[in-house]
């Protein structure tokens, strides 16, 4: 899997909302704020077939879309992409945020979640 542009990434979370069999119109009226064109549309749903993200099927005279990338399945790839880049490991990332002044309130429910994750386990 590869990170999406921003513009594609829109897309991608449109058809994530409509599900699968999704028409083009109303990919379009969900993208209206964008202002971009039925062709740049297209653009963007014929670069993610071709990514493996999106399938596409003909019904009459139009097109079908799907996602086949699940949201959760694509933030846990792109979490995990920035985390290694920027910070190299989980607990960089964390003393980078502690330094820029994470709060006591910030703090417990990150030690919440770790022991949740931990199964229960505190420290």
């Amino acid at each position: 899997m590869k990170r999406l542009p921003d513009t594609e990434l829109e897309v991608m979370k449109a058809l994530w909302t409509t599900g699968p069999d999704t028409p083009r119109a109303l990919l379009e009226e969900r993208l209206a704020s964008f202002g971009w064109a039925a062709n740049t549309i297209n653009t963007y749903l014929a670069r993610l077939a071709e990514k493996g993200f999106v399938a596409v099927r003909r019904e009459g005279k139009s097109n079908l879309y799907t996602p086949l990338v699940g949201c959760d399945e694509y933030q846990a790839f792109d979490s995990r992409a920035v985390l290694d880049r920027l910070y190299g490991s989980p607990r960089n990332f964390v003393a980078a945020l502690a330094r820029e002044g994470m709060g006591r309130d910030e703090l417990e429910e990150l030690q919440a979640l770790l022991d949740q994750l931990n199964g229960g386990q505190g420290t």
